[in-house]
Order: structure tokens, then C-alpha cells, then sequence
């Protein structure tokens, strides 16, 4: 029986394949996928033609042969020579397209609260008043007992305080100069005055209020005072919808000859439709013990204009803050004569502004960073 003659239309089907594949594998893993398929020594159709070599007549497994290499030879050559190319291409580690447009980064925004700061140190700054700030971590006096409040008195109930574990030596007050905001401070004001050795005292607790700071001034300058205190104050309180254990408030202090409570009315209307617009203002009779009189002041809701709604809880008015005139035990804790002065004080917090103007019904969230929330703000 003869053997089999060459027959080279297997090899150009072979050919023709890869001519039309190659084209198409443009990655590492596509040439090695070709090249897999044509020249894998299992399974390569290439390697397949060689395998047949047996079957052919002696004469025509030279040519036969010759002509398989060939092929493999041209196989190899270009996928070699893709493969440089795709090389030559590729971005080196770490390099930087700089043709590429640059990514849109998200504006920053103040936060509600510090824009609510910003705002009453605005009112405050154009009304004459000196901008201050104290320390955090208070002693018993300054916190209290100054402010009218005796160790039995019933009071401190009203502010559940944090105490510290061990007292802190007033170091920290010795070289302190009572801190002043430049925009805040009347001529020859800023930064005047070392607050005196006798307030250095061992730190006990963490503030419950600001008023703290009206103590350490009086006691530091004479009269005629007006300022602000706005800070963090720190209560034992659970966090929940209207309260968290750390909050932030600013008190007002306004000492002098003369000083009566039309001046506070005055005062606080003018600052509450500076903050909210043209809403009512109410005061009416309540009792703090570093003021007497003392009173609760109250808007007209605004959700409701004032008729009656569930976020007022259909009074038609919202409680705001508490002030009222300075009681003289408080001036004679800091060495003022009570028959020659008097003065009013008042304190809120910032975040009671903040979800009164902004219609946030949740304080927690002020703190929890949420961009969805932040992001609803003013840029």
C-alpha cells in the first residue's frame, strides 16, 4: 500500500488561522492564550502538523518538516514581536498620565455648629463685647461655689458633673493670660492682665458651664464688663435625641453702674432676630442661683409661626435660653460692691441654635460626621 504524498493545504489552514487571530490578541494573556493553542506541545495545532511526519513517505518528511518549522519559526516571531510592543506601551509603575483631567475633590464646608459660633461671636463682636475662652478642666470654685453654689447646695443636682479620678495641679492657670479674641476686644483690651495666683487652684472636674470664665475675668479686671464665653461643657448625660454628654454653649456677662433688666430684654431681642429673624421673644420668671431675678426665654415657633404645632407641642413658643440679673452673692465671691454695680447674664447652647435654625430634629447628629448631613450645608 503507498504511503501518503505531501499535502500542504493543512499547513496554510494553520497559516491563515493564526493570521486572523493574531490581530485581535492585544494583551499578555490573549498572546499567551495564541500562542497556547498553536505551540503547546500537548495540544498545539503546530505541534500536531509535526506528529504526522510519521505517516508521510520518506521523501516528503524532509520538505514536510521544513515547512512546519517555518511555520512555527513565523508563530513565534510575531507574537515575539507583539509582545514587545505591548511592552513598549505600558505605563511604568507609578507614572502619572498627565494628560488625564485632575479628579473633582469635594469642597469643604464649615460645620452647622462652628457656622453657628461664627455667627454669635459676630453679634456679639458688633455689640462691643470682648470674645473669651477658658480652660475645660475647672476646680470647684470657679465652677460653683462662686457662682453661688455651696457644696449642699441643691443646684449642683440640676448639673450632673463629671469629676476627675485625681486633681489637677492649677499649673495650667498660673502663666495663663485670660485669652481674647482680637475682634472681640475694646482698645488697649487684648490679652491685658495674668490671672492673679489666688485663682490657681487644682483642677477638679470638667466644666459643666461656661460661666466658669466670668469668675476667673471679674476677678481679674474691674467693672464695666461685657464678654462672652463660648466653649465645651461637659455633663453625665446619656446621648440621645436632644442630648450628649459633651456640648457646646456660650455665656454672656454685662456688669456696671446702672445696668437694670430692660438692658437683658434689649439685648437678647436683639440677638435672637439676628439669629432667627423677626420672631417673638418672651421672658418669664425661673430660677438659676447665680441670678435674681431669673428668667426662661422663649421664641415663637417657627415652624408654626406661632399658632400651635407639634414641634412647639402646640404652645406656640420654643424655649431658648435662661439669663437674668446677677445675683450679688456672685459679686461679692469676686470683690465687686453689689450697692454700686449691677449686671445681667445669660447662656444657651450652640447646638439649640443650630437645630432651632437649621429645623435639625436630632442632636447626635451634629457629631457623627455623616457627609450626607454635613453636606446639606452652605459651602
Amino acid at each position: 500500500m503507498p504511503e501518503p504524498a505531501l499535502d500542504r493545504s493543512a499547513i496554510e489552514a494553520a497559516r491563515s488561522e493564526f493570521r486572523a487571530r493574531f490581530d485581535a490578541a492585544d494583551s499578555d494573556q490573549k498572546l499567551k492564550a495564541l500562542h497556547d493553542e498553536f505551540l503547546s506541545r500537548k495540544s498545539g495545532s503546530v505541534t500536531g502538523l509535526l506528529k504526522t511526519l510519521g505517516t508521510l513517505a520518506p521523501e516528503a518528511r524532509r520538505e514536510f518538516g521544513q515547512l512546519v518549522n517555518t511555520l512555527k519559526t513565523e508563530i513565534e516571531t510575531a507574537l515575539d514581536e507583539k509582545r514587545r510592543a505591548i511592552e513598549s506601551t505600558r505605563q511604568p509603575a507609578g507614572a502619572v498620565d498627565v494628560t488625564l483631567p485632575g479628579r473633582q475633590l469635594p469642597m469643604g464646608r464649615i460645620h452647622p455648629l462652628m457656622r453657628v459660633r461664627r455667627e454669635v461671636e459676630d453679634i456679639f463682636t458688633h455689640m462691643g463685647y470682648e470674645i473669651l475662652e477658658g480652660p475645660e478642666v475647672e476646680d470647684d470654685f470657679h465652677n460653683f461655689e462662686a457662682l453661688n453654689m455651696p457644696p449642699d447646695h441643691p443646684a449642683r443636682d440640676m448639673q450632673d458633673t463629671l469629676y476627675l479620678g485625681a486633681p489637677i495641679a492649677g499649673a495650667t492657670w498660673g502663666a495663663h493670660r485670660l485669652s481674647t479674641h482680637a475682634q472681640g476686644a475694646p482698645s488697649g483690651v487684648e490679652g491685658r492682665g495674668t490671672v492673679p495666683d489666688a485663682q490657681v487652684r487644682a483642677a477638679t472636674l470638667l466644666r459643666t458651664h461656661t460661666s466658669a470664665m466670668q469668675i476667673r475675668y471679674m476677678k481679674t479686671f474691674p467693672p464695666p464688663v461685657r464678654i462672652i464665653v463660648p466653649g465645651r461643657v461637659y455633663r453625665r448625660d446619656n446621648l440621645d435625641l436632644s442630648h450628649t454628654p459633651m456640648f457646646q454653649q456660650f455665656e454672656g456677662l454685662v456688669v456696671g453702674e446702672g445696668i437694670t433688666l430692660a438692658d437683658l430684654k434689649g439685648t437678647l431681642e436683639a440677638m435672637i432676630r439676628a439669629l432667627f429673624g423677626d420672631v417673638k421673644v418672651r421672658l418669664r420668671p425661673s430660677f438659676f442661683p447665680y441670678t435674681e431675678p431669673s428668667a426662661e426665654v422663649d421664641v415663637s415657633c417657627r415652624s408654626c409661626g406661632g399658632s400651635g404645632c407639634g414641634v412647639c407641642k402646640h404652645t406656640g413658643w420654643l424655649e431658648l435660653l435662661g439669663s437674668g440679673m446677677v445675683h450679688p452673692a456672685v459679686f461679692e465671691a469676686v470683690g465687686y460692691d453689689p450697692d454700686k454695680v449691677t449686671g445681667f447674664a445669660f447662656g444657651m447652647g450652640m447646638e439649640r441654635i443650630a437645630m432651632l435654625k437649621y429645623g435639625v430634629n436630632e442632636i447626635r447628629l451634629f457629631y457623627e460626621n455623616d457627609l450626607r448631613f454635613l453636606e446639606q450645608f452652605p459651602i
